[in-house]
């Protein structure tokens, strides 16, 4: 079984060269740069709100801002992710850093969690101990710019989100976007209290934490999916048709992918005809390799394992307890 890994190939394709540079490093540049600038956004949006909510004691406001400061808090651990993923491989962690890209989405969705249960306890308490709210004015241009704060870092992540292939940076822009009508809602609580409905107000603080826990089971799905080595089956397809337009290649019999922060890997299985030669075998291999690099811009590497197509799949390779086939014992 011929066997190509891929990495370190530097490929000549339209007469420039791809490979010079390290695709993940450059990648996690990018992702420091979005996160630094999204979070000077973010904050600078809540401390504006946060002086808005000093002077009129708005709680649907103070909610929206403690959930504008929690969002800006989660650039910190995406940017100490983003930061130890261009340290590369070494011998204690040959597969690199981008596993703790997946474990910063976990402190993310905490801090957002811990932002709904603040928020939502601030309206319950409001509920049952209103307060007069002034310059309702000023509430309601305070949920305009954080509309306008948030809808603006959310195209900012999502397009660079997309550019390097970071799923974390594109859903966390989804959350900015979504945060971003959130921030709206406080426009409508403060015209309910100018209207003459002073429950309005901390009503909508509470709908503002229920939408919150919303976004903190959606974020959970996807960064624990992650963190248990799924992977969307769209993905194994694109790598499985990539594979089979290979020349030589009779079919593509199993299929691996595990993404380690915005990058992934894969393992492929391809059956090709048993005449061939190992080295004609292993061009095979480079071959696939090739393709699903520079088809699959997320990839940072892949193992293609290349068996004959009377013995294609792992399962020709794994020997039952007790089976031996003439070999000595423990000898394989």
């Amino acid at each position: 079984m011929a066997r190509d890994s891929g990495e370190g190939h530097r490929h000549e394709v339209g007469g420039h060269v791809h490979g010079a540079v390290d695709p993940s490093i450059a990648a996690s540049e990018r992702g420091m740069w979005a996160v630094k600038w999204s979070f000077v956004g973010l904050m600078a949006t809540a401390l504006m709100q946060v002086v808005v909510v000093f002077f009129t004691g708005s709680v649907a406001l103070l909610s929206d801002t403690i959930h504008n400061v929690g969002d800006a808090a989660t650039a910190i651990p995406l940017w100490i992710a983003f930061a130890l993923a261009r340290l590369g491989p070494s011998r204690r962690f040959p597969f690199g850093y981008g596993r703790v890209e997946d474990l910063a989405g976990v402190v993310v969705v905490l801090i957002i969690l811990a932002s709904a249960m603040v928020a939502g306890y601030q309206a319950v308490s409001r509920f049952f101990d209103p307060q007069p709210i002034t310059f309702l004015w000023a509430v309601a241009a305070a949920s305009v710019v954080g509309f306008i704060g948030n809808e603006a870092v959310a195209v900012f992540r999502v397009r660079v989100g997309r550019d390097i292939g970071s799923a974390a940076l594109v859903a966390d822009g989804y959350h900015a976007r979504t945060d971003g009508w959130t921030s709206l809602a406080v426009l409508f609580g403060a015209v309910g209290v100018w209207l003459g409905y002073p429950l309005a107000d901390p009503a909508i603080g509470f709908l503002i934490s229920a939408a919150i826990l919303v976004i903190v089971w959606q974020s959970g799905k996807a960064v624990f999916t992650r963190l248990l080595d799924g992977v969307e089956p769209e993905v194994i397809e694109e790598i499985r048709h990539a594979a089979s337009h290979v020349p030589e290649v009779e079919g593509v019999t199993e299929v691996r992918a595990r993404w380690l922060g915005h990058r992934m890997r894969a393992e492929v299985n391809v059956s090709v005809p048993p005449e061939l030669s190992v080295a004609e075998g292993h061009g095979v291999a480079r071959e696939v390799n090739h393709r699903l690099v520079h088809h699959l811009e997320y990839l940072d590497a892949a193992v293609i394992h290349v068996d004959p197509i009377r013995e294609a799949g792992e399962s020709h390779h794994r020997i039952p307890a007790h089976t031996h086939d003439g070999l000595p014992t423990h000898s394989h």
